[in-house]
Parts: structure tokens; C-alpha cells; sequence
């Protein structure tokens, strides 16, 4: 079994570097994609100066969005398996060999990693937190789920499934695009609590409460078109 970990980067000089040590030790058969999305605070040179043939770095020509480069690594993937991995240090990659057992024993499951299903590490009681709650109310009632994080980036999926899905959001609203063609497709969601420190925004978190209109947005249109 080989995990493809598909890892859209943007503005994280600081972080990048780290995440990817974090992943390389990983005791798993994997192949880690960098894909950056035009960055100018250095990151995009420092994964041009990697040397280093357990990653490969891909380079986006401009400044499309996330979605267009999960796209990307999706296209690329070539294990069994595929999770999304944000280049920030919120999620910790040891968390793959909790999910993996799970997938593993369906190939029809789609496993995401909750953050909601336990108390985090580092509390947060922000309104991002709220939004994360109340999307996946929406979400649950639209599509007839019953998760309890539809916003994680952790969401594991065998690599055919991901690649077979026409995924059109270019910006932070592809993670409930997602979701959604997922349940359009009558896939069962299973869960799996892991760790989460989340980052403030002075820290570099780059999600605005705006943000999350989009996403309601996006639950709304792809339940009723695609």
C-alpha cells in the first residue's frame, strides 16, 4: 500500500521545511507532492533548492488557489491511497497511521480526521471553531451525513476515487466541494479523531470568517448542481 500526500503550499517559509521532515518520517510506503501556489515570502525558493528525491515539488505558473493545486497532485498521485496535507504545522502527520488502518479494510471508505470529536491540545473557542461546527451542521442536513468535521484537511481517500471526481473550486471552498461530490457519489464517510493546534492569524493562519459564506455557498450549489 503507497500513500501519495498532496501538499498545496503558499507563503509558508517558516513551516514548509518541517512539515515535510515530519512526513518523511512517516514509517509508510508514501510519495510526498509539493505543489506551490506562486509564493513570495521565499517559500517557493527554498522547495526549488530542495534536494531531495523523497519529495517532488511541483510549480504552479501563477497564482490559482488551492483547489487548482490539490488538482494538480490529485492528477500526479500515483498510490493507492491520497490525503491532503496543509503545509502549516496544524495537523500532525503521524496521524496517517490512524487513518490508514481504517481505510484499509474498505476500499469503498472515505476517512476524514476530526478535530471536533474530542477537546484540541491548544483550545479554541474562535469563531473559525464555531464556523467548523456550524458548516457541518449544514453539511450533515444537506447530504444526509453524520461527521462530526467536514472542514478537515485531513480527508483520506483511495487515489481512483479522487481522480474519477470533476473538482472545479479554485480557493478554500474546494475542501466542501469535495465533500460534497463525495456524498453526491454515495460514499460513507467514516472518522477519525486526531491532533489539531491551531494558528492565529498573526501566526499565519490565512482563513477569514468570510470565508466561511463561501463555503456555505458551496454546500448550497453542489447539492443541487454540479
Amino acid at each position: 500500500m503507497k500513500l501519495s500526500v498532496i501538499v498545496p503550499c503558499f507563503n509558508e517559509r517558516s513551516t514548509i521545511l518541517t512539515l515535510l521532515e515530519r512526513v518523511k518520517a512517516v514509517g509508510i510506503d508514501k510519495e510526498i507532492l509539493v505543489i506551490d501556489n506562486c509564493s513570495t515570502d521565499g517559500t517557493r525558493e527554498l522547495l526549488q533548492a530542495l534536494d531531495d528525491p523523497a519529495v517532488c515539488v511541483l510549480l504552479q505558473s501563477e497564482n490559482r488557489g488551492k483547489g487548482s493545486s490539490v488538482r494538480w497532485g490529485f492528477a500526479e498521485a500515483r498510490g493507492e491511497f491520497v490525503i491532503i496535507q496543509d503545509a502549516d504545522l496544524e495537523y500532525d502527520p503521524a496521524d496517517y497511521l490512524k487513518l490508514l488502518p481504517v481505510i484499509e479494510a474498505s476500499e469503498q471508505t472515505v476517512v476524514y480526521g476530526t478535530r471536533l470529536a474530542k477537546r484540541p491540545e491548544k483550545i479554541d473557542r474562535t469563531s473559525l471553531h464555531l464556523g467548523r461546527i456550524g458548516l457541518t451542521k449544514l453539511f450533515n442536513w444537506l447530504y444526509g451525513a453524520n461527521i462530526s468535521d467536514v472542514a478537515t484537511c485531513y480527508k483520506l481517500m483511495p487515489t481512483r476515487v479522487a481522480q474519477a471526481m470533476t473538482l472545479r473550486a479554485r480557493g478554500f471552498d474546494f475542501d466542501f466541494e469535495i465533500s460534497a461530490k463525495l456524498r453526491r457519489a454515495e460514499y460513507a464517510i467514516a472518522e477519525v479523531p486526531i491532533s489539531y493546534h491551531p494558528r492565529s492569524a498573526h501566526e499565519g493562519k490565512k482563513l477569514r470568517i468570510r470565508d466561511g459564506w463561501t463555503a456555505v455557498w458551496a454546500l448550497l450549489k453542489y447539492r443541487f448542481r454540479d
